[in-house]
């Protein structure tokens, strides 16, 4: 019974891709550029429907590209986006160094000896702390640590954990808006449009703050029963010393390492701009070769470790999906179906620069709620790159906050959502339901795309 029902999903899934490939060339479309949005189609609903078969339906869609012409091998392979992905190895390496030294532990013992720890500080620490974490070192390895670590602490006091699982999960989401390395769409809309750390760190950081702000307000607001709870029981059983010490604490020398390194690596990737003006390089030529030259570092350094930080700790099914996803967005660039779609784009939004602002951050955001962000922007920013005559500097940055704000509206909606639910399942058997996360994130996600897009709208620093 399963079996057929996989077999009658692919056939719903190869039906509907077909129809847009004949909807593409009724709309006037050619047959190659036709066929390339018929193969990005199926990649994308087969991701969709079939999450776990996402890499064969991108090695499926790319290899028919080839085999019909739609792209050469080596437009190909200047379509996969290596930058990005050699980026993200690079970074990978590194957190894997820090989750081995203890670092993240280090941090909760910070949260836990905050002076007169109560509820509604350990609510305002729990935001700030994901957020500022996911910007640092990502979103996935930023939710796997506050999961764990809002899981021993609600244990501890008897509390549910689930709304502060998710109050966490939200303000990652924010969070890896913030700077370049707070998410994988983050690299690649900065590669592709040019921008750099320092770019991300004036115009980004700030909205992200914003939104931080607005959606701390709100948490105070819709989670205040489960606040309370938590106060009452952290009055019950007074001080914290005992939680303390049930957490493993890295060697203080091995801690500093770890802390040396990725504060030098920060501080080059802070710089790259201003490195590759002084040196002569083409942009993001330092951001990218930092990353690298700090794995090897590490890789040096720890070398009883370093197969294992490659093999474990650099996530290969997802790098690979990323790359084989970007060349097929690069196929729609190549061939020129992204050209055509911004030109309809364009004339549907006439001379309004605003709604134009507002239709990307808006579609993405949607799209979000229930594609893997990197999917939809991928697919974005070819479009985008194909928009003549204009400012395209706000475009950018709807993408981005759409892209990582409309994340938070659904369960599914970001790769931290999901990493999360996972945790909680796994460790306490408790399922989050779709409509018990919707009925939060939506309220989340709308008001801050709001906040974003009226200051891309209105703030002379957008324009």
């Amino acid at each position: 019974m399963q079996k057929n029902k996989i077999i009658i999903n692919l056939f719903v899934i190869a039906v509907i891709a077909f129809i847009v490939g004949l909807w593409g060339i009724d709309f006037g479309l050619n047959s190659r550029q036709s066929l390339s949005l018929s193969i990005f189609s199926l990649s994308i609903l087969g991701t969709v429907f079939f999450w776990e078969f996402r890499l064969a339906f991108a090695f499926l869609g790319t290899s028919i590209l080839l085999i019909s012409k739609t792209i050469d091998i080596e437009n190909l392979i200047l379509s996969s986006s290596l930058d990005v992905i050699l980026f993200l190895i690079g970074m990978m390496v590194l957190i894997a160094l820090l989750k081995e030294t203890g670092l993240f532990a280090w941090i909760i013992t910070l949260i836990l000896r905050v002076k007169n720890l109560n509820a509604k500080k350990f609510t305002l620490i729990l935001s700030v702390v994901s957020a500022l974490l996911s910007c640092a070192v990502g979103e996935v390895a930023s939710i796997i640590l506050m999961v764990a670590a809002i899981l021993e602490i609600c244990d501890y006091y008897e509390v549910e954990p689930m709304s502060f699982i998710m109050i966490s999960v939200f303000a990652t989401n924010i969070g890896s808006a913030g700077t370049v390395l707070g998410n994988p769409v983050g690299i690649l809309i900065a590669t592709k449009a040019g921008l750099t750390f320092e770019d991300f760190i004036i115009k980004a950081f700030p909205l992200m703050v914003l939104c931080l702000v607005v959606t701390t307000i709100l948490i105070f607001r819709i989670f205040k029963k489960d606040i309370q709870s938590l106060d009452k029981k952290m009055k019950e059983l007074g001080a914290n010393e005992m939680l303390i010490r049930l957490i493993s604490v890295p060697p203080e020398q091995r801690l500093k390492k770890a802390l040396l390194i990725f504060g030098v690596e920060l501080f080059f990737i802070s710089m790259h701009h201003r490195l590759e003006i002084l040196l002569g390089l083409e942009p993001n030529t330092i951001l990218i070769a930092v990353p690298l030259m700090f794995a090897a570092f590490v890789m040096i350094l720890k070398h009883e470790s370093a197969r294992k930080y490659i093999e474990e700790g650099v996530e290969w099914w997802t790098l690979l999906f990323f790359m084989l996803l970007f060349a097929q967005a690069g196929t729609l660039k190549y061939i020129g179906t992204t050209d055509f779609l911004a030109h309809k784009i364009a004339a549907f939004t006439g001379s309004n620069h605003n709604f134009l602002i507002g239709f990307i951050i808006w579609t993405s955001a949607i799209g979000s709620s229930v594609l893997d962000n990197v999917v939809l922007v991928a697919a974005f920013i070819p479009i985008i790159q194909s928009f003549q005559n204009i400012n395209l500097g706000p475009l950018w940055w709807a993408l981005l906050f759409g892209g990582c704000l409309g994340g938070n509206i659904t369960v599914v909606g970001s790769t931290a959502n999901i990493v999360a639910a996972g945790i909680l399942e796994k460790e306490r058997n408790v399922k989050i339901s779709f409509l018990r996360w919707i009925g939060v994130g939506l309220l989340v996600g709308v008001v801050t795309v709001s906040v974003v897009w009226v200051c891309l709208m209105f703030l002379p620093a957008y324009q």
